[in-house]
């Protein structure tokens, strides 16, 4: 086999690209694989473990002298059967990128190249849906505020001083900065971005947490409830620096929203000072309000404010608020005696050597609630989420003891997809991990609906079947625990997805919280009901009578006057009209959706090149 590669300097291509070309290369051939990737450092280091080592190469271009390759370069690497197989491969590559699929524009339709030109060609445009890389993330965002827009802003890698400003200029003109990093968002019925079916209902929810939002309006779904509006805020709103700003709008929005009559808040730790805003403004709708601060973060009360532990509480305590009824939380015995026997039945098989639990999560908030409910059992614990007791682990090394990693954090998607819809670095992380011969339990998030991987769970079962028989072949038994956060109404239909992971032995569980505990138990043999429930102590428990004081007490508040509705409570009225700007595939999603929509032709100023952009903004 031969391995050889080649670099093009400064050369923008969006992830969506670069893995479709990745993918046409393995076709080729001869060709046994294939990497298209930015270069990044943490992408070269999966193209090493790949077998794809970019060694000794150069960029060179327009006249200038080779350099060392920098992360604005695209490299391509391929290994194959002999040099005339790879050639033909690597001389392919120019024509791959210039093929445009058009998944986000009907065929032939023009692509206006500016967000201000899109918005005068759709008529009532008002929201602007962004997926450029983060360093000219907050320049697009600009201009879509410039054209009177709301934003949602998906990328990631943004500055923070540029999110503080954004945030500041859109809520002075009474219009939502939803990002950056906002992952999911449904509004009055459009999913966007990573979101999922759900039916219409009371619940509205607020979140710095894009699988936080998933998590919960799904289980809100499968429990018989529904979703008003799910606004997304970005990971940083409820830091200090940020102060919460689109947080505290979209509960003051929800507050006036006819539609909804109970909100839920999902956030990681949020600043001190920050959390009691936040806790004000929800104090004030004269709606029941439930608070989910993954991570450990605890409020003082207030009246018709609640808060749960996990997700799975917020969702069931959201149904029955929102219902006036009740449904009973996670804490129930039947529920915590299944998870004991499964733990039992699969640490039976398992060497004394396995003791380690390594959670290759794409959800970062799936990942801290795990970490939270896990840390205080599972000791030495490594993550690189925000934690009260596990310790810091870099996300990029080996694990080491327990870890728990996400592995949507912004050090892994520069230059390449998220993992809900590249599954390449989550499969070569799971064989590294199940090779570890003290690795007892492996566990997984699997995240469906609109816009993520068709079929996560077809893609990552063949995977889990040869790590499986590696083990085995080694005389080891791997026990693999999951959740499959979805709806029977998402693309992938979610009991098909459960149904391909228990196809190959995966123990797969209602929710996040009961996965977690699965696999913490597992780990630790722990086989008794009250030690499971044990690692839930300060969770929300309850009854109808704690349903209907919650809903009293907050009916009781009567919601703030005086304030003249904005252009966000106009958003709120009927489904958006969206600006796409990146990646074609949330504009298809939208269009089959049936929501107005129009793309794009977006290109990085000077190209890419970052010798060109620093001049440019030194003439500025």
């Amino acid at each position: 086999m031969i391995v050889r590669g080649t670099v093009r300097p400064s050369a923008y291509h969006d992830s969506a690209a670069l893995m479709r070309v990745q993918q046409a290369l393995r076709g080729f051939p001869g060709i046994e694989e294939a990497g298209v990737v930015m270069a990044t450092p943490a992408n070269l280091d999966l193209l090493r473990q790949a077998g794809l080592d970019p060694g000794n190469l150069t960029a060179s271009g327009g006249g200038r002298a080779a350099r060392e390759i920098g992360s604005n370069d695209l490299v391509v690497m391929v290994r194959g059967a002999g040099p005339a197989e790879v050639e033909a491969a690597l001389g392919a590559v120019d024509e791959l990128l210039a093929r445009r699929p058009d998944i986000g524009a009907p065929e032939g339709s023009y692509r206006p190249r500016t967000v201000a030109a899109a918005a005068r060609q759709l008529a009532g445009a008002n929201l602007a849906l962004i997926s450029v890389p983060g360093r000219f993330a907050a320049g697009v965002a600009r201009e879509a505020l410039r054209a009177d827009l709301h934003v949602m802003l998906f990328s990631d890698n943004v500055p923070l001083e540029d999110e503080v400003e954004l945030k500041r200029a859109a809520s002075g003109d009474g219009r939502l900065m939803m990002g950056p990093d906002c992952g999911t968002a449904l509004l009055s019925g459009a999913a966007l971005g990573f979101a999922n079916r759900v039916r219409r209902g009371a619940v509205g929810l607020v979140g710095a947490s894009g699988t936080g939002i998933q998590e919960v309006a799904t289980l809100v779904h499968r429990f018989g409830g529904g979703i008003s509006h799910a606004l997304g805020t970005g990971g940083r709103d409820l830091s200090a620096e940020v102060g919460g700003t689109t947080a505290r709008q979209g509960l003051a929005v929800l507050g006036r929203d006819p539609a909804t009559r109970v909100v839920v808040i999902v956030s990681k730790p949020p600043a001190s000072p920050v959390a009691a805003a936040v806790l004000e403004e929800a104090a004030s709708l004269g709606k029941p309000a439930i608070v989910i601060f993954t991570g450990g973060a605890s409020l003082s009360s207030a009246a018709g404010v609640r808060q749960v532990r996990t997700l799975e509480d917020a969702a069931r305590l959201a149904v029955a608020s929102g219902s006036g009824g009740a449904t009973m939380l996670v804490d129930d015995r039947p529920a915590f005696d299944r998870v004991v026997a499964r733990a039992r039945d699969a640490a039976g098989t398992l060497a004394p050597s396995q003791q380690y639990l390594r959670g290759l999560m794409s959800g970062g908030t799936l990942c801290a609630e795990a970490v939270e409910l896990l840390e205080r059992t599972l000791r030495p614990l490594f993550t690189n989420v925000a934690a009260v007791q596990a310790r810091r682990h870099d996300g990029a090394g080996p694990s080491r003891g327990h870890t728990l990693l996400d592995l949507g954090d912004d050090l892994f998607t520069v230059g390449r997809l998220h993992p809900m819809l590249d599954m390449t670095l989550r499969a070569a992380r799971l064989r590294q991990e199940a090779a570890d011969p003290e690795v007892a339990v492996l566990l997984l998030d699997v995240v469906l609906g609109l816009g993520v991987h068709p079929d996560p769970a077809g893609a990552l079962a063949p995977v889990i079947a040869d790590a499986r028989a590696a083990a085995a072949a080694s005389g080891r038994r791997l026990a693999i625990v999951a959740s499959v956060c979805g709806t029977d109404d998402d693309p992938q239909h979610r009991r098909r997805q459960v149904a391909r992971l228990e196809s190959v032995g995966v123990f797969v569980e209602e929710s996040n919280a009961r996965a977690a505990l699965l696999a913490g138990a597992i780990a630790t043999r722990t086989f008794e009901t009250d030690a499971i429930a044990a690692m839930l102590a300060g969770g929300a428990g309850g009854d109808a009578a704690g349903h209907r004081d919650h809903a009293r007490a907050a009916a009781g508040r009567r919601p703030t006057a005086g304030v003249a509705p904005t252009a966000a409570d106009a958003l709120l009225a009927a489904p958006p009209r969206v600006v796409n700007v990146g990646l074609g595939a949330f504009a298809e999603s939208l269009r089959e959706q049936g929501v107005p929509v129009i793309d794009v032709e977006w290109q990085p100023p000077a190209g890419g090149d970052a010798e060109l952009l620093e001049l440019l903004e030194r003439l500025t």
